[in-house]
């Protein structure tokens, strides 16, 4: 859907034809709508929405989808009278990125808002706006209870109301709403207990029954873990069904689209923050009002509970409320609606593309890309050397996360639970269809290789011409793309194209890509320098003759990061100790954002090489005190603050 907003502020053509006259009809929405064949004014109602978002849930852990799951009657009551997507899927697999998807419709890829809480949220470009602003400006009661956790600067109308408690009921008299429920119930944080309550606190779910994945190793801690998991579940969807009784009680369920959705995949360890299926496909439960039944084909009108393979989007959310609603959407949206009168059950099933970005995930920096076709899916690590194990303080709250590592450590786990904790191939190709946990790599398998080129290059193109502005630092981002991130992106395609080439330098064979290694480390261009040393790192030993180059760098380059890098590849590869000299780097650093992803490789070479740094703690980290009034701000700068505490404490570790 391609249409044309120039102005989001007026919106003219988003609300023509909607607010043009406001009349309220007796079933509670708006008459208006000009016939274009004899230009008058006909009755047009308005459906209402409903958003109801559990935390941190792949699909898997309802038995809607999976015999071994929770029993969740309120969620099943909906799907018996609407629509079950088994393919529904987040494009980021934590919550701002999940969450700045579904408000815009668009990719936050291509806007600079990739990285989870970013050290600076960035503007909405002219002609992109939410979807509760586009329906707040059209007429709409537009509520929130009550997270919010964007990577944008907030719109003037983002919601009428976005507080806790809010709901539809203080809207006008039949004015339509839209309503947006988010449950902590299932977040991450609920499973962060003692290891103590697996024997003082006995789950409802036997742990002795759960269906562990195989990533994860079969201990009493990770049954109980998912056990408690399924219980939290079923206490979720009891909370739900409050909110379902009460629109049956109001008289407007059957006025309502209900949309029940995870905000992303998780959470049990491996899941949550990784573009695995595991961290992406989520449930969605879609009831369809018997009242507004006409606005869709004959074959998605939700008479009974009908089953959708089709690959449906998080960017193609809001794009479907705009749809319903009779609206129009933004030329800069890229996603696709998924329920309308033409579109019937066929044609949706055969949606089969879905593309995934990973990028920083609190203080842990990646770069991961995926593209799924049908039930094939290509992943791009741009940073293989970053293990998807590498410490993050909020993950290794969790007790089974400590277990994974501690296991790993001592030598108990098999080659697929080891995996979590290893080097990454630079890419990577399953079936997720036979192959759900993503064990299976049929990248380097002969009989593949044509699928795996077909999906490298779509990737390569999709990357090309969002653009992707992830092939630049965070901190690079804050200070360049924030006033206009759009075009900024248009003046900087040639160079991401060139970004993207030396990084794919890593594809290749060494003997055939060190030229291009060496054109790269000697680039006048500090990005290229950066990928040149990303590609480097990934072919690690077999690229020690250009370790000349690499100690030039690590003396001369004006790129504080550059120089980081540069420290990184010797210490691993060419046993040149890093401690002295990254300390040194970071001290010469004044840039916040930047010494994050410095702390980023240092925690990296800990690991690797039990090597401990010893970080002095600076005045600008510091949280805001406790009598600092509440804002975003304070808020954005406590969670700096706990970032880098954990970083430098962890650092310090033997």
């Amino acid at each position: 859907m391609k249409h044309l907003i120039k102005n989001n502020k007026a919106l003219p053509l988003l609300i023509a034809g909607f607010t043009t006259c406001l009349l309220v009809s007796a079933s509670g929405y708006t008459k208006n709508s000009v016939n274009a064949e004899s230009n008058r004014q006909v009755e047009q109602k308005k459906p209402n929405f409903v958003w109801l978002v559990s935390e941190d849930n792949s699909k898997d852990y309802l038995k809607l989808y999976n015999p071994k799951g929770a029993e969740m009657p309120n969620i099943e009551s909906l799907a018996e009278h609407g629509l079950v997507f088994n393919n529904a899927l987040s494009n980021a697999a934590v919550c701002s990125t999940a969450r700045t998807t579904l408000a815009l419709g668009a990719y936050p890829a291509k806007l600079a808002m990739e990285y989870h809480r970013p050290y600076q949220n960035i503007n909405l470009p002219e002609g992109l706006s939410t979807i509760s602003d586009y329906l707040t400006k059209a007429g709409y009661f537009t509520t929130n209870n009550y997270k919010e956790d964007y990577n944008f600067v907030d719109p003037e109308h983002n919601w009428s109301a976005s507080v806790k408690g809010a709901d539809w009921r203080k809207r006008k008299p039949n004015q339509p709403f839209f309503h947006m429920q988010s449950w902590k119930t299932t977040h991450e944080h609920k499973l962060h207990f003692p290891a103590s309550d697996v024997k003082e606190h006995p789950t409802k779910h036997d742990p002795k029954n759960v269906a562990l994945a195989p990533i994860h190793p079969d201990t009493e801690l990770f049954r109980y873990t998912h056990a408690r998991y399924l219980d939290l579940h079923q206490k979720m969807d009891e909370e739900i069904g409050v909110i379902i009784k009460q629109l049956e009680d109001e008289g407007v369920l059957e006025d309502t689209f209900v949309f029940y959705f995870g905000d992303h995949g998780g959470v049990l360890p491996g899941s949550k923050g990784y573009i695995y299926e595991r961290g992406l496909n989520v449930p969605l439960v879609v009831r369809i009002p018997k009242n507004f039944r006409y606005l869709l084909h004959e074959d998605l009108q939700g008479k009974s509970e009908t089953r959708i393979d089709g690959l449906v989007n998080f960017i193609d959310f809001a794009p479907t409320l705009l749809k319903l609603a009779g609206l129009q959407g933004s030329e800069l949206q890229d996603g696709q609606s998924f329920l309308s009168k033409d579109l019937s059950l066929p044609e949706l099933n055969k949606r089969d593309t879905h593309f995934a970005f990973a990028d920083r995930f609190d203080e842990k920096y990646d770069m991961v890309r995926s593209y799924r076709k049908g039930k094939y899916k290509y992943i791009r690590h741009y940073l293989p050397f970053n293990p998807d194990g590498l410490f993050a303080s909020y993950r290794y709250k969790q007790e089974a996360y400590k277990e994974w590592k501690d296991l790993y450590e001592a030598g108990k786990l098999n080659d697929v639970q080891s995996q979590f904790f290893q080097t990454k191939a630079v890419e990577s190709l399953y079936n997720v269809e036979d192959d759900f946990y993503e064990t299976k790599d049929l990248a380097q398998l002969p009989e593949f290789k044509n699928t795996l080129v077909e999906m490298r290059h779509t990737l390569q193109k999709q990357l090309q011409s969002m653009p992707d502005l992830g092939f630049y630092p965070e901190y690079h981002l804050a200070k360049e793309a924030k006033e206009d991130v759009i075009g900024f992106g248009e003046q900087s395609k040639n160079e991401i194209k060139t970004l993207i080439a030396t990084a794919d330098l890593s594809l290749m064979p060494y003997n055939k890509a060190e030229e291009g290694l060496k054109k790269g480390l000697n680039s006048t261009n500090e990005w290229q320098r950066y990928w040149a040393l990303n590609s480097t790192l990934a072919f690690a030993e077999q690229a020690k003759a250009l370790v000349p180059l690499i100690e030039k760098i690590k003396q001369t380059d004006s790129n504080m990061l550059n120089r980081a890098r540069a420290i990184q590849y010797l210490a691993l590869n060419a046993s040149k100790p890093p401690v002295t000299d990254l300390q040194n780097v970071i001290a010469q650093s004044s840039d916040t954002a930047q010494i994050l992803t410095m702390l980023n490789i240092a925690t990296q070479l800990h690991d690797a090489l039990g090597v401990t740094f010893d970080i002095p703690f600076r005045k600008e980290w510091q949280k805001p005190g406790k009598n600092v009034k509440n804002s975003k701000e304070n808020w954005h700068q406590r969670t700096v603050y706990t970032w880098f505490d954990a970083r430098i404490t962890y650092l310090k570790t033997k």
